[in-house]
């Protein structure tokens, strides 16, 4: 059986000589790899004619993480703790996010892959979980910590599909963020929740696979749990391409 092709997003970075680079992190593509999935990269800077043409050759989409979306895409002003803002990273995935929605592509979020997709949908963010969350604790665990460092538990909603891959009831994380969901976006329903009360983990509504976490799964290959997602999500891929 021929391995579903997942699309990867990418981000921006200089290298040591000064030229501008797509990157992304090497995790992301073993964990996908692992799970049975060809992984590609997805560049920045393509046209709306060339993302559509990408699309169309992709059987899955994982929207990964990164820098913080532009607090214009959610109608919010700037706030000092807003960093590394790539406005064409914000406007190519919210492009390739509408183009796999309208096909119907099983998509993943994963930290600012979560954050985007809810912008995508018409939510808000809090620009500072710290600043402007009530009782928010920490959530950016880094640097100065493992990436994968389990920092707080999370509390899974039984009976949504999270559940169903990572169990009832509570798991530990990691935590590698300063954002999280304001306001939820369209057609998203929440299914795993901080003990502070930030959002963890978000699916869509009746869709074939539409699934985003908070957390980093791609550093926490050594638990079965967080391995079984990046399973899901490429067994979904792998459907679709069998549909």
């Amino acid at each position: 059986m021929s391995a579903p092709i997942v699309g990867l997003t990418t981000f921006r970075t200089l290298s040591s000589y000064g030229f501008h680079m797509l990157s992304l992190t090497e995790a992301y593509v073993q964990a996908l790899n692992k799970a049975g999935a060809s992984p590609v990269l997805v560049p920045l800077g393509l046209n709306e004619n060339a993302l559509t043409s990408l699309v169309n050759r992709l059987d899955g989409l994982l929207f990964t993480g990164g820098g913080d979306v532009h607090p214009e895409r959610y109608g919010s002003a700037a706030h000092p703790k807003v960093s590394q803002v790539d406005e064409d990273r914000d406007r190519v995935e919210i492009q390739l996010l509408q183009q796999a929605l309208s096909k119907r592509l099983p998509v993943m979020g994963i930290c600012r892959g979560l954050q985007l997709i809810n912008v995508g949908l018409g939510g808000s963010l809090y620009e500072d979980i710290l600043d402007q969350h009530p009782g928010g604790e920490k959530h950016d665990y880094y640097p100065g910590y493992p990436r994968n460092y389990l920092a707080h538990l999370v509390e899974v909603q039984a009976g949504s599909r999270i559940a169903g891959v990572l169990g009832n009831g509570s798991v530990e994380v990691n935590s590698l963020h300063h954002q999280g969901i304001r306001r939820l976006g369209s057609g998203l329903k929440v299914t795993a929740v901080a003990p502070d009360g930030v959002i963890e983990a978000v699916e869509l509504e009746d869709y074939p696979f539409g699934l985003a976490v908070q957390w980093h799964p791609e550093w926490l290959s050594e638990h079965l749990a967080m391995r079984s997602l990046f399973e899901a999500f490429v067994e979904a891929a792998r459907s679709a391409v069998h549909a």
